[in-house]
C-alpha cells in the first residue's frame, strides 16, 4: 500500500485556500488541478509499505508526535516544482515555526526503523500544499505571481495523520476517497507562554 505522513488543516483554512486557488483553477484548466478535500502537509511520503509493517510504523509515529509539540502554521505564498518557468507542480508555501523540519524528520526516521524507508529521506524538507500538477512542463510564473500575496490565518496542528493514497485505478469503489486515513496520533500540547 502507498502511504504518507501529513498534516491536515482544519476545513476554515481550506475553504480560505480554495477561494484564492478556484480564480486560478478556471483561467488554467489544461493543469491537473487537486482538490480542498486532497490538500494536505506531507511530513514524510513512504511510497509502498507491507502490510505487516503497519503495527511496528504506528508505534514508532505516536512516539515521533509523542516528542514535538502542536504546531503554529500559516498558508502563504506559492511557488512550483522545479521552477515556475517549467513547472511540473505548483504549490501554496506553509509557514511555520522551527520545530516543523524537526517533526518531518522524526517521522521519517521512525519510519525508517519501522521498516518503511522514506525514498526521499535526507532531502530538503519543504512545507506545501500541492495545488496543481502539470502533464507536461508548463509556465506557472502568472500563478505563483498570484500566489505570493497569499497570506492565510494561523492555526495549530495538533496532531498527524498517516494516509494510504488511493491510486486511480486500483481497487476501489468509484465513490471511495483518494485518501484514506489509517491513523491519528495526537502532537504534545502546546506549552503556555
Amino acid at each position: 500500500m502507498r502511504l504518507f505522513v501529513a498534516i491536515v488543516p482544519p476545513p476554515a483554512v481550506l475553504h480560505e485556500l480554495a477561494a484564492v486557488v478556484e480564480p486560478l483553477r478556471a483561467a488554467r484548466p489544461e493543469l491537473r488541478w487537486t482538490t480542498a478535500e486532497d490538500w494536505h502537509l506531507t511530513l514524510a511520503f513512504l511510497g509502498e509499505v507491507a502490510e505487516a509493517v503497519l503495527p511496528e510504523l504506528g508505534r514508532r509515529l505516536e512516539r515521533a508526535a509523542a516528542r514535538h509539540r502542536a504546531q503554529q502554521l500559516t498558508i502563504g505564498g506559492g511557488g512550483a516544482f522545479p521552477g515556475r518557468s517549467r513547472a511540473r507542480v505548483l504549490w501554496a508555501g506553509i509557514q511555520a515555526g522551527p520545530d516543523l523540519p524537526a517533526l518531518a524528520a522524526s517521522v521519517a526516521a521512525g519510519a525508517r526503523r519501522a521498516g518503511a524507508p522514506p525514498p526521499d529521506e535526507g532531502r530538503r524538507y519543504r512545507a506545501h500544499l500541492t495545488l496543481a500538477r502539470c502533464r507536461e512542463p508548463a509556465d506557472v510564473a502568472g500563478e505563483v505571481l498570484a500566489l505570493a500575496s497569499l497570506a492565510g490565518k494561523r492555526w495549530t496542528a495538533t496532531e498527524i495523520y498517516l494516509i494510504r493514497s488511493n491510486l486511480p485505478g486500483s481497487a476501489r469503489p468509484r465513490d471511495a476517497s483518494r485518501y484514506e486515513e489509517l491513523g491519528v496520533w495526537p502532537l504534545r500540547a502546546a506549552e503556555n507562554s
